[in-house]
């Protein structure tokens, strides 16, 4: 069974990073051996970084250049950065949040980015601005990454932004099921994975979005970036092809950039830690091209757990 977080999403960084701080000074810039901040150095501002000197790390090593008020990030919680990366041996960036003016979020801890910032974000407080310095062991290692080079060592400018803990599972009221020609979820809220039943009829020829629990929380926006969790079933057989539970790390889903129209247009308007049901058919999921082994023509069922809104 294989994600489909490349088919969901237009992929649109090369890493992750964090945002927020306050104003530092030149010594909290250059300690510890990374290289000095040359511009920009006060939280919020587009950096720019001097070139590495010497040999580079070989450990990870974390700066905190300016300390924020907020709570301390922890392993699981949806987090949202601004960064700037940059090579070692180089003065020029390979990729940076500033400039797109978009922020960049991520599940701490969830292998959705490299090591070296999964470690290096931990334990650090919302609206604080650290400079992350990565060995290649934590990097992108001796196979490198679009413009950065194998056995590349890598350190990053990063704004941390906000923090969410995000809940185990879906909460709210439940919803009736009483439709016997769609779908029934299951309404367990113990963060395991809800059952999925498909019955033997013909599929809806419309997409379907409706809700199994419904929580009070904030209607989701298509601009928002959400973290869920989900089951994927083929309407045909009720065979799951994908889930978030298996693998037991949450998605990341920047709506704006989901290309799965179905998915997109089912999450949005329903309510932050609802669980809802999603049947997409053919001209709303794939249509009539086979992707990673999911048959042309296929209508797509998701049982979704809003749990977090950026």
């Amino acid at each position: 069974m294989r994600r489909l977080a490349g088919l969901l999403v237009v992929p649109l960084l090369l890493l992750s990073a964090v945002a927020c701080g306050d104003e530092g000074s030149d010594s909290a810039s250059t300690k510890n051996g990374l290289p000095a901040i040359t511009a920009g150095e006060k939280f919020g501002e587009k950096p720019t970084l001097a070139k590495g000197e010497g040999d580079p790390p070989k450990e990870l090593k974390v700066n905190v250049i300016s300390e924020g008020d907020g709570a301390v990030t922890k392993k699981g919680d949806a987090v949202q950065v601004n960064y700037y990366g940059q090579a070692w041996d180089s003065d020029k960036p390979f990729d940076n949040s500033f400039d797109r003016k978009q922020p960049f979020d991520l599940t701490l801890g969830a292998g959705q980015v490299i090591k070296g910032w999964d470690q290096g974000l931990e334990g650090q407080k919302v609206g604080s601005r650290v400079e992350i310095g990565i060995p290649p062991e934590l990097g992108y290692g001796a196979q490198g990454q679009g413009d950065i080079k194998p056995n590349a060592t890598l350190v990053f400018v990063v704004d941390i932004l906000k923090a969410t803990t995000i809940p185990k599972s879906a909460t709210g009221t439940p919803v009736a099921q009483d439709n016997i020609d769609l779908p029934k979820v299951g309404t367990n809220t113990d963060g395991k994975a809800p059952t999925v039943t498909v019955p033997k009829t013909d599929p809806p020829a419309k997409l379907v979005s409706s809700y199994v629990l419904e929580s009070k929380g904030e209607v989701v926006k298509a601009t928002d970036t959400v973290v869920v969790n989900y089951v994927a079933t083929l309407w045909k057989d009720g065979k799951k092809f994908d889930s978030t539970y298996d693998t037991g790390k949450t998605a990341n889903f920047p709506l704006a950039q989901v290309t799965l129209k179905g998915l997109k247009d089912g999450i949005v308007g329903k309510k932050v830690g609802s669980r809802v049901l999603i049947v997409a058919p053919p001209a709303d999921a794939f249509g009539d091209k086979e992707q990673q082994g999911i048959p042309k023509n296929s209508t797509l069922v998701f049982a979704v757990d809003i749990l977090a809104k950026m």
